[in-house]
């Protein structure tokens, strides 16, 4: 898998087969994050979910973003999680717990096993880059998606923290193939094709690493750095090291995220 190439379908399903990588960038993130209100906490801040609504995730992952949230959690008619990974949503059920209006399924976005019209609200974080055919699945989101319904998408831009390692460990042509596919740059566009309101928001933050080891931790938990991790860690320890300034690494991140009706 090249670097920054993450559409491939069975790559993507080897780096999510389980949570543990998941779970290492999403504590790296939290710990790093010089945005301290976080990117989730930010995400959710804009949902419109009312008393009653059903609303479905696409790529639920661990269930992150609903975790410590009952009251937004109660406020769904029904909330179907789904993803490719079985063993992701298995972590999301221990993480979110069994409740009488929360499902969980397996489901692929280029073929979702919904009717015509059937959820209020949408969401679909981190993982529309993924998608082999993208256009194919934001036209299942607008097939099952209600009339005068919510989508919400999240993604990164083209400007992120992996473009500055690639530069740093001198990957190029062919070792290092970044996933533009949908990104805050190009993402607009491609929403427009079946949304008439496509509203974009970028999230401002950036890394602040003061222990290099979590850095090379985050970079082994990654299947599309793999020109990287292959190299002995020592090397990747003195390469990073050789970019400490006053103690710590800063790394840029743009990430943001797309409203759509």
């Amino acid at each position: 898998m090249r670097v920054g190439s993450s559409n491939d379908a069975e790559a993507v399903k080897e780096q999510y087969k389980t949570s543990v990588g998941l779970s290492t960038r999403i504590s790296f993130h939290d710990k790093c994050s010089t945005n301290k209100q976080g990117y989730g906490n930010w995400i959710v801040s804009n949902y419109k979910i009312e008393d009653g609504m059903k609303v479905l995730e696409l790529g639920c992952g661990t269930g992150s973003i609903w975790m410590g949230r009952d009251e937004l959690l109660g406020k769904c008619g029904i909330l179907v999680l789904t993803d490719l990974s079985d063993g992701m949503l298995e972590t999301a059920k221990i993480n979110i717990g069994e409740r009488d209006n929360v499902e969980y399924r397996h489901a692929d976005i280029q073929d979702l096993p919904f009717e015509d019209g059937s959820f209020d609200v949408i969401i679909a974080h981190s993982m529309l880059y993924h998608v082999p055919d993208l256009k194919k699945g934001l036209k299942e989101v607008r097939r099952v998606l209600k009339k005068g319904g919510t989508f919400y998408c999240a993604t990164l831009g083209e400007n992120n923290f992996v473009e500055k390692l690639a530069e740093w460990f001198e990957l190029g042509g062919e070792s290092f193939k970044p996933n533009h596919n949908f990104t805050m740059q190009n993402g607009g566009e491609k929403l427009g094709a079946e949304f008439t309101d496509v509203r974009s928001e970028i999230y401002k933050d950036s890394l602040h690493i003061t222990d290099v080891e979590d850095l090379v931790e985050y970079i082994r938990s990654l299947g599309s750095l793999k020109a990287i991790t292959e190299l002995p860690e020592d090397k990747v320890r003195e390469i990073l090291m050789g970019h400490v300034q006053n103690g710590a690494i800063d790394l840029p991140k743009e990430y943001g995220k797309f409203i759509c009706k």
